[in-house]
């Protein structure tokens, strides 16, 4: 009997778009103030696809194709392309199926998959039980969104906090023993009313009356969410470590969902794990949603040690949340 291959991350990429929405500039646009952003939330400038005829593909093509210079491969030899995002550039089809198509991987199928915040690690999950089956060698996860899509940028709750980016990482068989471990991932659907897109689904298909309502855009109780994310967020990191008999000082890095720095460092804290050994860059970012785990380790990446342990956290819209461990392999 063959035992199960191990998955590692051999490669990743990442891209944010030039154009920088700053504090200042917000504050231009509805009732609110830098620094109030700044306290509440650790944001003082989100990246921005402005451009006509841009979207969410926009974002991953070349995140993607940086991950291939990287690892040395053509676009080719990817086998399947999972896009975690709950802004696709169409209903259908896929902006996988769209991304495969403008990077030349022609042997590769693939599919979105509609977890918000918590889709980047739904979909590596997903793509690493690919290569435990034996099936494929080499399969790419991306988290991405282009956020700025489905904001009210009248809604000074929700605008000051989200921003468009892609993060992408290539999957492999390892035999070093090293690469993608445990995984504890939840969902509960009764979190709709706290946080959602009203319109556009088959609840509420578009029409003028949903438009004129402002229904297709980010409606959030941020009071909710929050209180559910902090406990969420450091329950799930809890029961990981317990799980898997680690204490705080086995885990190199802290790797948080880039919501609010409030909920990061009362995370970092109930897991006993100090900020210095937390990747945040939410300043910079904002929350890019699917995206905010991949760019941190795209980010991080220089710094990254071969065998340094990493926990992967997220809690996301209606609600799914989770956590990951994984053994750094290069």
């Amino acid at each position: 009997m063959t035992s199960q291959p191990r998955v590692a991350i051999t490669a990743v990429g990442g891209y944010v778009p030039e154009t920088r929405l700053t504090n200042q500039d917000l504050e231009k646009m509805v009732d609110t103030q830098d620094e109030w952003i700044r306290t509440r939330t650790g944001i003082r400038e989100r990246r921005i696809l402005k451009e006509t005829g841009k979207a969410t593909s926009d974002l991953v093509v070349p995140a993607v194709l940086e991950l291939c210079k990287k690892r040395g491969i053509a676009p080719s030899e990817i086998e399947c392309l999972i896009v975690a995002t709950v802004t696709g550039d169409y209903p259908f089809p896929s902006t996988a199926n769209l991304v495969c198509d403008r990077i030349g991987a022609k042997n590769a199928w693939g599919y979105d998959l509609s977890g918000a915040c918590s889709g980047f690690l739904y979909a590596l999950t997903s793509g690493a039980a690919l290569i435990e089956s034996g099936r494929h060698k080499k399969v790419v996860v991306v988290g991405a969104d282009k956020m700025s899509s489905i904001i009210d940028y009248q809604d000074r709750n929700t605008c000051i906090i989200f921003g468009d980016g892609a993060g992408a990482v290539l999957l492999e068989p390892t035999d070093s023993g090293l690469g993608i471990g445990d995984s504890l991932l939840k969902s509960d659907g009764s979190g709709v009313k706290y946080l959602r897109t009203e319109a556009g689904g088959s609840l509420l298909p578009p029409s003028l009356e949903t438009v004129q309502a402002r229904q297709h855009f980010v409606k959030q109780e941020g009071a909710a969410v929050y209180k559910f994310a902090v406990k969420g967020m450091a329950e799930v990191a809890l029961e990981l470590m317990e799980r898997n008999r680690l204490k705080p000082e086995d885990i190199t890095w802290l790797v948080p969902h880039q919501a609010n720095i409030r909920i990061i460092e009362s995370t970092a804290e109930r897991a006993g794990i100090p900020m210095d050994r937390v990747m945040v860059n939410i300043e910079k970012f904002g929350n890019t949603t699917a995206a905010t785990l991949p760019l941190c380790l795209w980010e991080w990446e220089p710094r990254l040690k071969k065998g340094d342990r990493l926990m992967l956290v997220a809690f996301g819209g209606g609600f799914t949340w989770g956590a990951t461990l994984i053994d750094w392999a290069y």
